[in-house]
């Protein structure tokens, strides 16, 4: 997905004229399958919804850096991450008796060279490949859903 020069200065100068967000980084991880491009999601933890690799940002890591860090912890995957993200979308993240916080997370493309049997996670959450347009029709974040429907 090309990202226009207008929403690459749109995406830095926007946030000034919303509330303050929580910037979050997701790890968008694409292959060839038998029936054409798929998308690696994973269990969340509380709600069990599918969901893609992702997590705050991490002190010494870029933003790509830390997503690839998630997607290793939360679904085993090992690769490489682009440095520039594809896009962004916006949810509210739930808290447990707290009120929901808005969050901007940036989706970076991870290249996946293989998935571990054993990862950090692997007894909390399920992983799951699965062509682009299912994946839009599980997840719960129009965002996101509008975002892999474009990959």
């Amino acid at each position: 997905m090309k990202v226009s020069p207008l929403e690459r200065f749109r995406s830095f100068v926007e946030p000034a004229f919303r509330r303050p967000e929580f910037v979050q980084a997701a790890a968008l991880c694409l292959r060839e399958g038998k029936d054409g491009r798929e998308v690696l999601i994973i269990t969340s933890l509380g709600t069990r919804r599918w969901i893609l690799p992702k997590g705050w940002p991490m002190e010494g890591r870029s933003l790509a850096g830390a997503a690839l860090q998630e997607a290793w912890e939360e679904a085993g995957v090992i690769g490489h991450v682009d440095e520039v993200p594809v896009g962004y979308y916006l949810y509210e993240k739930k808290r447990q008796g707290d009120f929901g916080l808005s969050c901007r997370v940036e989706l970076f493309r991870v290249h996946v060279a293989d998935l571990a049997r054993e990862w950090p996670e692997r007894k909390l959450r399920r992983r799951r490949w699965v062509p682009l347009e299912k994946a839009a029709r599980l997840v719960a974040e129009p965002g996101l859903a509008a975002l892999l429907m474009q990959m």
